[in-house]
């Protein structure tokens, strides 16, 4: 992990105030030939290319001049420069080296007086625990996640940085979906679930192909999300999550089938599910994240229940 150059910024620094220029088509090629680069698949690279969008996402994310912006993926910037424009500080994280290097020249030379609210990270956003520069860590995600990626992402920043209070993120559209997705929904499953544990999900609209270069063969969604607190349950996160896969592998099986393996037994499975107040033969689509937290609380008692069963005899 690798932080770029750059001052702090000063007591009470504010972004410029009015609309400034934002990368077009024309520099975003402009900047992909100088660094002798072509957007790979394997990263998830489609640059934004139209600055009316940059707008729309930038004001649909609601951010707070005072606060800090996490931004994924930043790419050549277009997203960044109109984040710096909104937000008092923005921590980017880039995979690759190659944009991480000029990211910091296309800072200064298109927002020179946001140098110094500017920050770069070198590393998979998936590794990444902790920020320079951010000792209350930021307050809000916006990003164009890369499709294959989005998911993992999302949950990964969400788990480590209780201080994202909220956010938005363009994905894959289907993505977007499923993030947002309530029980019962054909496309509600394991994201929209792991999703709900940190907070509430909404799609906030629709992107077309053709602001993009390359163009993707498919339409992103925004997603919106505002952290709240997870259901109360004596239940670690990685219990309940342990619950909504097993859940979800067999989607089609009932509850008491599909968490068999997981209980122990099908028998074990049904007894858990009736004192969590859950119809064994359900199935986890018709669950929300506070019943998936009840199960895995369940199964928890009866473990410590069967503990000291054996202890006492």
């Amino acid at each position: 992990m690798t932080e770029a150059p750059g001052s702090q910024p000063s007591p009470g620094s504010q972004p410029s105030p009015g609309p400034q220029p934002l990368l077009g088509a024309a520099d975003i090629r402009a900047l992909a030939v100088e660094l002798g680069i072509r957007p790979t698949k394997t990263l998830g690279q489609n640059f934004v290319i139209d600055g009316n969008t940059i707008r729309r996402i930038v004001a649909a994310a609601g951010i707070h001049p005072e606060e800090t912006v996490l931004e994924v993926g930043p790419g050549l910037g277009s997203l960044t420069l109109g984040l710096l424009d909104a937000a008092a500080r923005v921590v980017a994280i880039e995979i690759d080296p190659v944009l991480a290097r000029r990211l910091p020249e296309t800072i200064a030379r298109w927002r020179p007086d946001a140098v110094g609210r500017f920050d770069l990270v070198l590393s998979d956003a998936l590794k990444v625990t902790d920020l320079p520069g951010t000792p209350e860590g930021p307050g809000a995600l916006v990003a164009n996640l890369p499709y294959n990626v989005a998911v993992p992402v999302v949950l990964h920043l969400l788990e480590h940085f209780p201080s994202l209070r909220h956010g938005l993120v363009m994905v894959q559209e289907e993505v977007a979906d499923r993030l947002a997705a309530g029980p019962g929904s054909k496309t509600y499953g394991v994201p929209s679930v792991k999703a709900a544990w940190y907070g509430t999900m909404r799609k906030a609209g629709v992107i077309g192909m053709n602001v993009f270069w390359p163009a993707p063969k498919i339409h992103s969604g925004l997603v919106a999300f505002t952290r709240t607190a997870p259901p109360p349950t004596t239940a670690p996160r990685e219990e309940v999550f342990a619950v909504i896969d097993a859940a979800f592998a067999q989607r089609r099986k009932t509850l008491r089938a599909a968490l068999s393996g997981w209980a122990g037994s099908g028998a074990a499975a049904e007894a858990i599910l009736r004192a969590a107040g859950v119809d064994p033969s359900a199935r986890g689509e018709v669950l929300g994240v506070a019943e998936f937290a009840r199960i895995a609380e369940e199964k928890r008692a009866a473990g410590s229940a069967s503990a000291a069963s054996e202890a006492l005899g």
